[in-house]
């Protein structure tokens, strides 16, 4: 199983909804995140605002602030491996890090898609 973390910048609320305007892109994240755990990947999500102990208890993460400020956030981790910095991965991109690779046929690389032909790209 994968564990995915979501490192968030400072907000009132990680869903989108608060506020006086809604964020579609926060409502899309954690709609997938929703997906992801479904798929039984181990999801994780901090806010900076909320929980600044993770923030400082991840290497990756505090090296990422130091080096390019506070906009690195949002940072996405798998597994403790970077996935994204500093924007929302789509669904596709957490997919193919996550519930794709496992579910891949035995002896098929998760590199590239099959081409219609059959053939690979790798």
């Amino acid at each position: 199983m994968y564990r995915l973390e979501v490192f968030d910048p400072a907000m009132c609320c990680s869903t989108g909804v608060c506020g006086p305007e809604v964020d579609p892109s926060l409502v899309r994240f954690a709609a997938d995140l929703e997906w992801l755990a479904q798929q039984g990947v181990e999801v994780r999500r901090y806010n900076l605002s909320q929980e600044p102990a993770a923030f400082a208890g991840s290497e990756l993460v505090k090296r990422a602030i130091e080096d390019n400020g506070i906009e690195c956030l949002p940072l996405v981790t798998v597994d403790g491996r970077l996935l994204s910095m500093g924007a929302y991965p789509s669904r596709e991109q957490l997919a193919k890090r996550t519930v794709e690779k496992v579910r891949l046929p035995l002896g098929q690389s998760s590199c590239c898609t099959p081409k219609p032909d059959g053939s690979s790209c790798c």
